[in-house]
């Protein structure tokens, strides 16, 4: 029996180095001097302690392998909400399998976004916000045929948008939000070549006409607010499209509100403080709306009635040229 014991303790202790010995290879070499790099370039953070040489990588903290068929290539890196300054790693672009790229709430984070980042043709996913990287929103971006997200919202960013960005065929979601980008929204971004992605372009300095061409496509939720955008608007609403979210509160749009016709999916919509005529059409009583704000325009007429419109206080239509009845005064 003792003999019995020993041998299984010897064959499990055995089975056990195996394994380690196995889990320490799993890292690729090439990307774990690369990982080291990236981890040295950032100054060593605290925020990667994890990342010890002696340890496997792809049990390392901020980051993701793939599996065997990739054979346990790096495949994401997320590092966000930690104490890193400094500039994104040119390293981050000799990791040839990443998918996933992030870098995000790192406030200390600067300089231009890094070119090498051309070099990920795997990559589906970037994510490069609330940090202070400064710089336009850079070109290269349209030579990752793949991507299907993009978010660099909350940065420092200036210059204008990228017309080349429309010919993403991937390109599901654009989010360039709080950043301080100026000129026109590109004439190309009303016929991307894939499909029409969520697109996010609030709290820039964007200006001019909003292009006719925008009025093509059926953005499932469009968000222009706090621009300097003028024209006319009601091209981006149409009773057959798919919408979901429009926003394009605080700009200087003009158009008639009383033609504009709504899709059924409609449920978000912000048109405060722009310079928007008519009245609320009465068939809007119909649409089921979360959120529903007219309010800082040029608006006359009887709000309609219904639950879907009436269940939203004054300051959803105030500050009108003469809108009355409920929730605002009855009409004379």
């Amino acid at each position: 029996m003792a003999k019995t014991m020993t041998l299984l303790l010897f064959f499990l202790s055995s089975t056990l180095l195996l394994t380690t010995s196995f889990a320490k290879d799993l890292c690729h070499k090439d990307d774990k001097i690369t990982l080291l790099k990236i981890k040295k370039s950032l100054n060593n953070p605290y925020h990667l302690a994890s990342w010890d040489p002696k340890t496997d990588c792809c049990s390392w903290y901020c980051l993701e392998c793939g599996n065997a068929t990739v054979n346990h290539r790096v495949t994401s890196l997320f590092i966000q909400d930690g104490e890193i300054s400094g500039q994104i790693p040119s390293e981050v672009g000799d990791l040839p399998y990443l998918e996933s790229l992030i870098f995000r709430k790192l406030t200390n984070l600067t300089g231009h976004i890094q070119p090498t980042i051309a070099k990920l043709k795997k990559l589906t996913f970037l994510r490069l916000s609330w940090t202070n990287l400064t710089g336009p929103v850079p070109e290269f971006l349209t030579q990752l045929k793949n991507l299907e997200y993009i978010d660099l919202s909350f940065n420092d960013l200036s210059g204008s948008i990228p017309s080349s960005l429309s010919s993403l065929p991937k390109l599901e979601y654009l989010e360039l939000s709080r950043n301080k980008l100026t000129g026109p929204i590109p004439e190309s971004f009303g016929s991307f070549s894939g499909k029409v992605p969520s697109l996010f372009l609030s709290h820039n300095q964007l200006s001019g006409i909003i292009p006719k061409s925008l009025g093509n496509s059926d953005f499932y939720r469009i968000d222009l607010s706090r621009n300097k955008l003028q024209g006319d608007a009601s091209i981006l609403f149409g009773a057959k499209k798919t919408t979901w979210i429009v926003d394009i509160s605080r700009n200087m749009f003009e158009f008639d509100l009383s033609k504009v016709k709504l899709a059924k999916s409609l449920t978000r919509l912000d048109l405060n403080h722009n310079r928007i005529t008519g009245s609320i059409p009465a068939e809007w009583s119909k649409s089921e709306f979360q959120l529903l704000d007219v309010s800082y325009n040029r608006l006359c007429g009887r709000i309609p009635k219904g639950e879907n419109i009436q269940r939203f206080d004054s300051t959803s239509f105030y500050h009108n040229k003469c809108l009355c009845g409920a929730p605002l005064p009855s009409c004379k």
